[in-house]
C-alpha cells in the first residue's frame, strides 16, 4: 500500500474541495441505474414519493410502480391510463392521478393495494373529460388534484371542483400551501378555499412554470421550462443570475426540489440535472456521460436518506447523494489507479493507462484528467522526493514537471524510489531487475547504476540506516548497500521473524521505523544481536482487527489496512488511542487494485483511494449520519391459495393460521435499503423449525414445505453493505392440524374411545355372561361325558370283569379239556393196555386149563372185553372238545369251506397245543400219519413252509 501526501497543497484542497456540507462537489455520487426490463413498466416516470416503511412509489406511464429495495410491483388503474403523479398520505393512502381518473391505492386486510376511485364523484353530466391529473398534493386533511381545466379538492369523502380562471399549467406545494400557475393570471395560491392571485407573477404568462420552492420563508425560487430561474420576494420576480440560471437558460428546466434546505436539485430537458448552492453555484452535474441512462429528467424525489431518486424519459436513476464517498470514473478518463499525489497545484493519479493529472484551480464538474503525454502504459508508482515528481514506469523511471514528461532517467521498467538514509543526494528504485541508483546533481537527478548482488524483482521494499529491505512473496531479503553504492555486498534471506510464525506478511514504514508484520504481529531487526523482536505495543494496536496483507501509516497518523478484499482503518484519536473503522468501506469491497492498494492521505475531508475503476474520494467528516442502522421487512407470506402482503401494512403480525392441507408456506423480504442493492443480505430463522439463524445471503425468499401443526414465528434480519445488521422483523403463524388431529377431533376420539369402552365392557359383561351360560352347558355336558363315559367305563369293566371270568372261566374249561384229554388218553392207554391184554389172553389155550381155571379165565376176559366195549370215554371227549372249540370250528369252517372234518379235528388239536405223539395216540394214526396230515392242512389252508401253523390257527 502507498499513502502520499503533499502538506504545502492542504490550504488549497481546503478552498477547492470543501465538501458544502452533504453535496460534494468533487467527483460523482454512486448512480443505479434501473431499465424498464427491471421495473416491468413503461419508460416514462413523472412522480416519485416514499411510504413511512420505506417503499418508493412512481407514476409510470404503465401504471403505478412499488419498490421495496428487492422486487418491483405494479399496480394499474380501472382505465389502465397511465399516471402522472403520486403522492402518499400520512394514513397511507396512495393517492395517484391519471387521464380521465384519480384516486387512491389502500392496503386491504390482506395487505393487497387496492383501487378506491375518487373521481366516480364527479359529476360526469356537468363534467364529461377530467382530462390528465399532472399533478396532486396532500395538505393537512385536503387533497388537491389537478388538471388543465380544473383543481379537485377531496376533503371528508366529498369531491368539490374548482375551475380554472384560465387554463392551469401545474401546482406547487410550498410551506404547506398550494400553489398554481393561471396562464391568464399567473401564479395563485389557494387560500380559504379560493384562489388568490399572487402579485408581480404574470411575468410568467408566456413560459411555463415547472418548480417551485422556499429559499427562506420570504422568498421563492421559481423555475421555468425555458426563461430560466426567478426569484419572487415581496410580490416582485426577478431573474437569479448565476450558474445555475445559465444552466437551465441552455438545458430548460423540468422542476427542482431541495436536498436538507442546503442545495437544490435541478432537472432539466437536455443534459441531467445539477446540483447547487443557495447561491446558484454548481457543486454536482450529472448526466448520461456521468453515468445516468438518459438525460432528460421529468422528476425527481428526496428519500428518508437524504438520497436522490430521477424519474426518467427512459427510466429511473438512483443517486447516493448521502455518502462520504464519490467516484472518478470513466467519465473522467480513469481507469485502473495503482497511486496519486498532490503536487504543485495538481492532482497525478498512476494507472494502467498512464499517468494522468487535474488541476487543482478548480472544482471537479465537468473537466476530465489528462494524460500526461509520454506515459501512455502502466505507470505502478508517482511520488514526491525533494520537490520532484518521480513517476515508476513500465517504460522506465521518469521526472514529471508541471504536466509534462521531463525525461526519464532509466528505460528499464520501475516499481517506486525511496531515499537512502545518510545520503540524501541518492536515491534507490526497485524495478524489474533488481535495483538501481539515482544521483541528484547540479542539473537535477539522473540515474548513476544498476546494481549488482540481486536480481529479485519486487515493488514492496523500504530502506533503513543500513539496509535496504526487499519482500518477495513470504520471504525477505536483507541486502547491505557497500560504501560506493554500487552493489550489494551481503545478501541474506529470511523465511519467518521467529521459528513459532511462519511466513512474512508485510513490511512497512511506520513513524521512519521499518517493521515486519505477520499475523498482525509487528517486528523490528536488531543489528546488535541480529534478529527480530516484536514490538508488543504496535501489536496490541492491531490485536483485534482483522488477519490483514498489508498496512500503512498516513499523513494524520491513521493505520489503512487491507484484509481479504476489504479495506480497513484505525483513526488516531485525541488521546492517542486507536478506533477501528471497517463499515464505511465496505462498499469498496471487491473494487480495490489486489497487491496494489493506494490511499492518499490529505486531511479529514480529502482521502483518495485508488480502485480498479477508477478513483474513490472519501470525505471523512461526512459520515455523520451515514452509516444508519436499516429496517427488515416480511414483505409477503403466502401459502396455496392466498397471499398475505405484509410490506403494505395493515396485516396484524399475529395469528395467521394456515390450513393443514396447504401448509407449504413462502416468505420475501425487503429492506428500504437503496444503497449498494448487491450488497445487501438477509438472514431469517422460523422459530419451531430452525434451531438457529441461516447463513447471510443476498436471496430475499424461503420456502418451507410440509410444516407440521404448530405455532410459528419467523424472524428475518437485513445487513446493509457495511455489514450493519438490522432488527429482527417477525410474523406469527399457525399451521392448524389436519382433522383428524384437530382439538375438537381428540375430543370426538375421547367420546369414542369412552363410548367404544362401555360398549366393548358391555359386550364383555354379555359375552361373560354368555360365556358362563355356555359354560354352565358345557360343564354339564362335560359332567354327562364324564358320568356316560364313567358308566360307560363301569360297563366296559364289568365286562371286562366278564370278560375276564369268560376267559377265567375259559382257561379253567381248558384246564378242564386238557385234564379231560389227559383223562381220555389214559383211558385210551387204559384200553390200549387192555386190548393187548385181550390179545395175549387169546394166546392162551383155554382148553388146556382146568375148568374153574378156565371159568375164571373165560370170566376175566369177558370182564375185560365189557370194559373195553362199554367205555365211553372218547366218544365224549370228541363231543367236548367240538363244544368247548365251537366257535374256532364255525370261523375255520366259514373261512374255508372245502377242509374235512378229520382236519378240523387236526386244526382243534393243534389249537390246543397237543403234541404229535397225542395226536396220533388220539386219532389212532401213526406220527408219520400226523405229519402228513399238518402238510396237508397247512395246504389247505394256503400257508407256505415258512409260516407258523399253530399261530396261523390262533389268529382265527
Amino acid at each position: 500500500m502507498r499513502v502520499f501526501s503533499s502538506i504545502p497543497y492542504v490550504i488549497l484542497l481546503f478552498v477547492f474541495f470543501e465538501c458544502f456540507g452533504q453535496v460534494k462537489n468533487i467527483g460523482l455520487p454512486e448512480l443505479r441505474n434501473f431499465k424498464k426490463n427491471e421495473y416491468k413498466g413503461g419508460t416514462q416516470n413523472w412522480g416519485i414519493d416514499e411510504d413511512q416503511n420505506g417503499n418508493l412509489y412512481f407514476a409510470n406511464n404503465n401504471g403505478l410502480l412499488q419498490f421495496d429495495g428487492t422486487s418491483w410491483y405494479k399496480y394499474t388503474i380501472p382505465n389502465q391510463s397511465l399516471i402522472r403523479t403520486v403522492k402518499v398520505a400520512n394514513d397511507g393512502k396512495i393517492y395517484v392521478g391519471g387521464y380521465n381518473e384519480f384516486g387512491y391505492f389502500l392496503a386491504n386486510q390482506k395487505g393487497k393495494l387496492i383501487y378506491h376511485s375518487v373521481s366516480r364523484l364527479v359529476d360526469r353530466k356537468k363534467i364529461s373529460l377530467i382530462d390528465f391529473i399532472w399533478k396532486l398534493h396532500v395538505i393537512n386533511d385536503q387533497v388537491f388534484f389537478q388538471s388543465f381545466g380544473r383543481l379537485y379538492v377531496f376533503k371528508n369523502g366529498k369531491l368539490h371542483v374548482i375551475e380554472a380562471p384560465s387554463r392551469f399549467q401545474f401546482s406547487f406545494s410550498v410551506n404547506n400551501e398550494l400553489y398554481l400557475q393561471d396562464m391568464s393570471k399567473g401564479l395563485m395560491v389557494f387560500r380559504n378555499g379560493s384562489l388568490v392571485a399572487l402579485p408581480g407573477t404574470r411575468v410568467f404568462n408566456n413560459t411555463e412554470v415547472w418548480g417551485m420552492l422556499a429559499l427562506d420563508n420570504q422568498q421563492f425560487l421559481i423555475a421555468t421550462l425555458d426563461k430560466g430561474l426567478f426569484l419572487y420576494r415581496n410580490g416582485v420576480s426577478k431573474p437569479w443570475l448565476n450558474e445555475a440560471n445559465n444552466f437551465v437558460l441552455k438545458n430548460s428546466s423540468l422542476g427542482c426540489i431541495l436536498i436538507k434546505d442546503k442545495f437544490i436539485v435541478i432537472n432539466s430537458v437536455l443534459d441531467g440535472i445539477v446540483i447547487c448552492d443557495k447561491s446558484g453555484n454548481i457543486i454536482q452535474h450529472l448526466n448520461r456521460k456521468k453515468g445516468m441512462q438518459n438525460n432528460t429528467v421529468l422528476s425527481s424525489f428526496i428519500d428518508n436518506k437524504s438520497n436522490v431518486w430521477l424519474g426518467l424519459d427512459n427510466g429511473i436513476t438512483f443517486v447516493n447523494e448521502n455518502s462520504p464517498f464519490t467516484y472518478f470514473g470513466f467519465s473522467y478518463e480513469l481507469s485502473t489507479v495503482y497511486a496519486s499525489v498532490f503536487h504543485d497545484g495538481y492532482l497525478y493519479v498512476a494507472t494502467n493507462r498512464g499517468l494522468f493529472y487535474h488541476s487543482l484551480s478548480g472544482p471537479f464538474k465537468e473537466d476530465m484528467f489528462t494524460l500526461v503525454e509520454g506515459t501512455t502504459g502502466q505507470a505502478w508508482n508517482v511520488q514526491v522526493i525533494d520537490g520532484q515528481l518521480f513517476c515508476g514506469h513500465n517504460r522506465g523511471a521518469m521526472l514529471i514537471d508541471k504536466g509534462r514528461l521531463s525525461g526519464i532517467m532509466h528505460s528499464n521498467g520501475y516499481w517506486g524510489f525511496k531515499k537512502i538514509p545518510g545520503r540524501p543526494n541518492f536515491l534507490i528504485g526497485s524495478n524489474y531487475n533488481g535495483f538501481g541508483i539515482f544521483e541528484k546533481k547540479a542539473s537535477g537527478w539522473a540515474f548513476k547504476c544498476v546494481l549488482s548482488g540481486i536480481q529479485t524483482s519486487s515493488s514492496t521494499f523500504q530502506v533503513d540506516e543500513q539496509t535496504v529491505w526487499l519482500k518477495k512473496d513470504s520471504d525477505v531479503y536483507q541486502l547491505t548497500l557497500s560504501p560506493d553504492l554500487s552493489r550489494f555486498s551481503n545478501v541474506k534471506k529470511y523465511s519467518s521473524l521467529v521459528p513459532s510464525l511462519k511466513g512474512i506478511g508485510s513490511i512497512q514504514s511506520i513513524n521512519g521505523k521499518v517493521y515486519f508484520q505477520t499475523q498482525n504481529r509487528f517486528f523490528k531487526y536488531s543489528y546488535e544481536q541480529s534478529l527480530f523482536y516484536e514490538d508488543v505495543k504496535l501489536s496490541r494496536i492491531f490485536a483485534n482487527v482483522p488477519k490483514f496483507r498489508h498496512v500503512v501509516e498516513d499523513s494524520q497518523g491513521n493505520f489503512w489496512y487491507t484484509f481479504n478484499e476489504s479495506i480497513g482503518a484505525l483513526m488516531k484519536q485525541h488521546d492517542g488511542t486507536y478506533k477501528n473503522s471497517i463499515a464505511p468501506f465496505s462498499n469498496l469491497t471487491g473494487n480495490l487494485v489486489s497487491d496494489y492498494p493506494s490511499i492518499n492521505t490529505v486531511n479529514q475531508n480529502n482521502i483518495f483511494i485508488g480502485l480498479t475503476d477508477g478513483l474513490a474520494h472519501y470525505d471523512l467528516s461526512a459520515q455523520t449520519d451515514f452509516i444508519t442502522r436499516p429496517k427488515a421487512f416480511i414483505r409477503s407470506f403466502s401459502f396455496p391459495g392466498d397471499t398475505l402482503f405484509i410490506g403494505n401494512g395493515k396485516i396484524s403480525k399475529k395469528g395467521c393460521n394456515v390450513p393443514y392441507s396447504t401448509n407449504n408456506v413462502k416468505f420475501t423480504f425487503s429492506s428500504p435499503t437503496y444503497e449498494n442493492l448487491e450488497h445487501v443480505e438477509y438472514s431469517y430463522q422460523l422459530e419451531g423449525f430452525d434451531d438457529q439463524w441461516s447463513p447471510w445471503s443476498t436471496i430475499s425468499m424461503k420456502e418451507y414445505t410440509n410444516l407440521h401443526e404448530d405455532d410459528y414465528r419467523m424472524k428475518v434480519r437485513v445487513r446493509n453493505s457495511y455489514g450493519v445488521e438490522s432488527e429482527a422483523a417477525v410474523f406469527s403463524f399457525t399451521v392448524a392440524p389436519p382433522f383428524y388431529r384437530h382439538p375438537l377431533a381428540y375430543i370426538f376420539y375421547i367420546l369414542l374411545i369412552a363410548v367404544s369402552v362401555y360398549l366393548i365392557r358391555q359386550r364383555i359383561r354379555m359375552k361373560i355372561r354368555k360365556n358362563k351360560y355356555y359354560e354352565t352347558i358345557e360343564q354339564r355336558r362335560l359332567y354327562l361325558e364324564r358320568e356316560a363315559k364313567i358308566r360307560q367305563e363301569q360297563y366296559d369293566l364289568e365286562k371286562e370283569i366278564e370278560k375276564l371270568k369268560n376267559d377265567k372261566l375259559q382257561i379253567r374249561i381248558l384246564a378242564k379239556d386238557k385234564e379231560l384229554v389227559n383223562n381220555s388218553l389214559q383211558v385210551v392207554k387204559k384200553n390200549k393196555i387192555l386190548n393187548g391184554i385181550i390179545n395175549k389172553l387169546k394166546d392162551i389155550d383155554a382148553e388146556t386149563l382146568d375148568d374153574s381155571v378156565k371159568f375164571q379165565f373165560n370170566k376175566l376176559n369177558k370182564s375185560i372185553v365189557k370194559e373195553v366195549n362199554t367205555d365211553k370215554s372218547w366218544k365224549d371227549l370228541e363231543k367236548h372238545i367240538k363244544n368247548v372249540h365251537f366257535d374256532f370250528l364255525k370261523r375255520l369252517k366259514e373261512k374255508y369251506p372245502t377242509i374235512s372234518p378229520r382236519e378240523m379235528d387236526l386244526s382243534t388239536y393243534l389249537l390246543m397245543n397237543m403234541s404229535t405223539k397225542e395226536i396220533a395216540e388220539i386219532m389212532n394214526i401213526s406220527g408219520g400219519g400226523v405229519e402228513l396230515a399238518r402238510y396237508r392242512l397247512r395246504k389247505k389252508l394256503g400257508l407256505n413252509k415258512k409260516e407258523n401253523l399253530i399261530g396261523f390257527l390262533m389268529s382265527i
